[in-house]
């Protein structure tokens, strides 16, 4: 396969960067947004933790879901009914007449918000080279980080004026910007394109057995287990510390609400660095080593984080210990070569975003258990879980090895 030079990948690379920014900004603002639905909506803490859960169900589900979509429809298709599909959703949030409706709606947007990831990672590693993958799809991944700032700049200037109603939906129309680009700019995956006309020539015999069932093929068994037990741990690790952490910096650092956010908004830029940095790091080390130091690392920085008490220690401790949680930018390049390229979106999303929704109970979890230990003593416990997923993904391929293996046997 010959990747077409030019343009065509760097607008492939704008348009997922969008997408996943876009897709961060409507993930994040129900964490910002959460004291105003609370006090307007009169809802208990396990009620807005649910929306939580329910968003995370959704976007685990999306592995299921909408994986096959992208493998048998095509990359861009599958992007576009995303973005539209949470855009819409998000917008609808501001005239959910109660939480329950809330509730529904954050589930079924889950479903969009999920399948760009795995889209992403699907269609940036059929359009980069193989050299320049690792940091390709860091670099688009790391927009997360850039979607979060987004979201809280936004939810300052309109929560405190127009209410989190509005703010659903100035963020959901907002998509638009991102659809707008896909639609004119990026073009179908090449690498789709003919996996598919090479379907057609045998009858739709190549990659014959599709869906969720081949991922449980003999061939593909070890790869989906442990692929999908890493982003379990990982994720389950990331969203209990990070659900948490500001309410540990306030209750037991005793930070202000304004010095609260000014550290997370750094240690976000910490994460877009480490993000990128490792994409250059899994070009000259392998994908798989690079995943492995990028959780090690997270679990030995987060307990030297959690023992600082000096706020001075804790506002530059931070983008250094978040400088390595860039395993989900890493994984995704990873995973994407371990799939073949009919089974590479479903197989990526389903080991990434069935992980998510295993993960979805971690802040519950964690909630519960820190009102008993404390919330260092169970953010602690998430550096423990980053470490045994680093021991984990030693164990899964080495880069490209299924992909590769497959392709010679069809030779």
């Amino acid at each position: 396969m010959t990747f077409q030079s030019g343009t065509l990948k760097w607008r492939v690379l704008t348009g997922y960067f969008l997408s996943y920014m876009f897709d961060a900004v409507d993930i994040i603002i129900l964490a910002i947004a959460m004291p105003a639905i609370t006090a307007s909506l009169q809802i208990s803490p396990m009620q807005a933790g649910l929306l939580v859960t329910a968003t995370l169900l959704g976007i685990g589900l999306s592995g299921v879901v909408m994986g096959p979509v992208a493998d048998a429809l095509g990359r861009r298709k599958a992007l576009l009914l995303s973005l539209t599909t949470f855009g819409l959703l998000t917008m609808a949030i501001a005239g959910a007449a109660d939480w329950r409706q809330i509730l529904v709606l954050r589930f079924l947007s889950g479903l969009g918000l999920g399948s760009v990831w795995s889209t992403a990672a699907a269609h940036v590693n059929e359009t980069w080279p193989v050299r320049q993958r690792g940091r390709a799809t860091s670099f688009v991944l790391s927009s997360f980080s850039v979607g979060a700032a987004l979201a809280a700049a936004a939810a300052a200037y309109v929560l405190p004026v127009h209410g989190w109603r509005v703010l659903f939906f100035v963020c959901g129309a907002a998509v638009v910007i991102a659809i707008a680009y896909v639609w004119f700019c990026v073009p179908e995956s090449q690498s789709w394109l003919e996996q598919r006309r090479q379907r057609g020539m045998h009858g739709g015999k190549a990659g014959s057995v599709q869906g969720i069932a081949a991922l449980f093929a003999p061939d593909l068994l070890r790869v989906t287990v442990l692929g999908t037990l890493t982003s379990a741990l990982a994720l389950a690790a990331y969203w209990g510390a990070s659900t948490w952490l500001p309410t540990f910096l306030v209750k037991e650092r005793g930070l202000d609400m304004g010095t609260m956010a000014r550290f997370m908004a750094l240690l976000n830029i910490g994460m877009f660095v480490g993000y990128n940095a490792f994409g250059l790091i899994a070009d000259r080390i392998g994908k798989q080593r690079a995943v492995i130091l990028s959780l090690a690392g997270t679990g030995l920085a987060l307990p030297l984080y959690i023992q600082a008490t000096d706020h001075a220690v804790l506002l530059w401790l931070g983008p250094v210990f978040a400088f390595f949680m860039a395993f989900a930018g890493l994984m995704g390049s990873y995973l994407a070569e371990l799939f073949p390229t009919q089974l590479r979106a479903t197989g990526t999303g389903f080991c990434f975003n069935v992980g998510r929704g295993i993960s979805a109970l971690a802040p519950l979890a964690l909630g519960s258990l820190s009102a008993s230990l404390g919330f260092a003593t169970g953010i602690a416990l998430c550096a423990g879980l980053f470490l045994v997923a680093a021991v984990v993904a030693a164990l899964l391929p080495r880069d490209g090895a299924v992909a590769g293996a497959q392709a010679a046997a069809a030779r």
